[in-house]
């Protein structure tokens, strides 16, 4: 009779967190089997959740947070480009309000020869996400294969795809994630840093630039913390053999003049067919001018307005979307409920706070609170105005878009202070246009 004996452990994860609680750095081994030990479920919930906490609390040496990431990847599969014929280049943004620079911009940048693994995610709370923007698409598909993703950024493909990331990329990074969401863990640079570059360094793309987003709407609201968790990306890529880069962009109003899943979309393709909000049309050209640069092929903004202009952006585009069994030429679906709320005051608007007209957004079924839960196609809020213009009494500022307009209400009470209305000429005034003059990029890391 033989009596089975467990595998013996190298380390305890009780040492592990106390060495981190106790300020010390981790050694490369423990690092390597903390994360690998808590993906097969040695390490308990509880445990990684301390083990989160005192990182948080205590921070990681940069060594530490390369091979945390590092460990990350180790957990999964990595994607490989090579054989498709062309340079790779990805965008990921931090994530922010009225975001869907996504959309326009991997069929942009693709136009130049450079192909585009977009693997994006879902929106949670206040932030959209690109995958339930597309959804409002009738017929288009998240889920594809590996194959497939191939297929569309080969020559003969597109050149782009925007699709569900598979779970076979840093799978470990699966299980934190959704641990930091619920025990207050998640606004910490080096836990956020490995957790993006983690998935990006394992999509496989030659090429990264990064979006991070700083101001009221962004999980980064101070900028010396974005600029931090930028140059630690940046360190974090150019190490793992990746071309990385990163524009620190202002996040303090929502980006263009809609929030929400099919009025962002709608708002893409005036984008894609040559006009758009100003805001919206000037980060999608700063982010391609960075990814074709990081690739090897530099282009200028002329040219890439021109592709805006005469319809080749918008060719790559509708043949994404066919390739994913979307249809381009369906109508978006319209909230059946709208309720406006105008301006009382003439004078300049001065503020309209983007984390307020996020929550306003998911409190009108744009968003979820837990990633189980469904979203409205339809839902979102519409501005006809931005920081820097002038506005009169009676004028619409916002249209709250629903399907059930028993959620007004709350929405309403969420945009409570969002918007502010100053006289012209004063000071107030003449710094929101002088803001809204100096453009959405605010700093460069490279």
């Amino acid at each position: 009779m033989t009596t089975a004996t467990a595998a013996v452990e190298p380390f305890d994860a009780v040492d592990v967190i106390a060495a981190k609680r106790d300020r010390q750095r981790l050694t490369d081994a423990q690092i390597d089997w903390v994360v690998d030990a808590y993906t097969r479920g040695i390490v308990a919930e509880e445990q990684m959740s301390a083990l989160a906490m005192a990182i948080y609390l205590n921070g990681m040496q940069p060594q530490e947070i390369a091979r945390w990431t590092d460990a990350m990847i180790r957990t999964g599969e990595r994607m490989d480009f090579s054989g498709i014929g062309r340079p790779t280049a990805d965008k990921h943004s931090t994530g922010g309000v009225g975001d869907k620079i996504t959309l326009p911009l991997a069929p942009l940048v693709a136009v130049f020869g450079v192909s585009v693994p977009q693997l994006s995610g879902r929106g949670l709370g206040h932030t959209g996400g690109t995958l339930d923007k597309l959804e409002s698409i009738p017929g288009w598909r998240a889920r594809l294969s590996n194959d497939e993703i191939l297929d569309m950024l080969r020559e003969g493909g597109p050149g782009a795809v925007i699709c569900a990331a598979g779970s076979g990329l840093a799978p470990a990074d699966k299980k934190l994630y959704a641990l930091r969401d619920i025990t207050g863990t998640v606004s910490c640079v080096p836990l956020i840093a490995s957790s993006i570059m983690s998935k990006k360094i394992a999509e496989g793309t030659g090429a990264l630039v990064l979006d991070v987003k700083v101001g009221s709407g962004a999980f980064m609201r101070e900028m010396s913390m974005a600029r931090e968790l930028a140059e630690t990306m940046v360190t974090l890529g150019k190490e793992a053999g990746v071309a990385t880069r990163a524009l620190l962009t202002d996040m303090s109003t929502p980006l263009g003049l809609t929030a929400g899943n099919a009025l962002e979309v709608r708002e893409s393709l005036e984008v894609l067919a040559g006009g758009g909000p100003d805001d919206v049309v000037a980060l999608t050209l700063a982010l391609a001018v960075e990814m074709l640069d990081a690739a090897g092929r530099p282009t200028s903004e002329d040219e890439l307005r021109a592709a805006l202009a005469d319809g080749r952006a918008m060719d790559v585009w509708r043949e994404m979307i066919r390739r994913q069994d979307g249809d381009p030429d369906a109508p978006l679906p319209v909230a059946p409920e709208t309720e406006v709320i105008t301006a009382t005051e003439d004078g300049v608007l001065t503020e309209l706070d983007a984390l307020k007209v996020g929550v306003a957004a998911w409190r009108l079924g744009a968003g979820r609170a837990r990633k189980e839960d469904p979203v409205q196609a339809v839902a979102g809020v519409e501005m006809h105005a931005k920081p820097g213009e002038a506005v009169v009494t009676g004028q619409p500022l916002l249209t709250l878009h629903t399907a059930t307009p028993e959620r007004f209400a709350r929405a309403v009470e969420a945009l409570e202070g969002a918007v502010a209305v100053s006289p012209a000429g004063s000071p107030e005034a003449a710094a929101a246009v002088a803001r809204r003059e100096a453009g959405v990029v605010l700093d460069r890391i490279v």
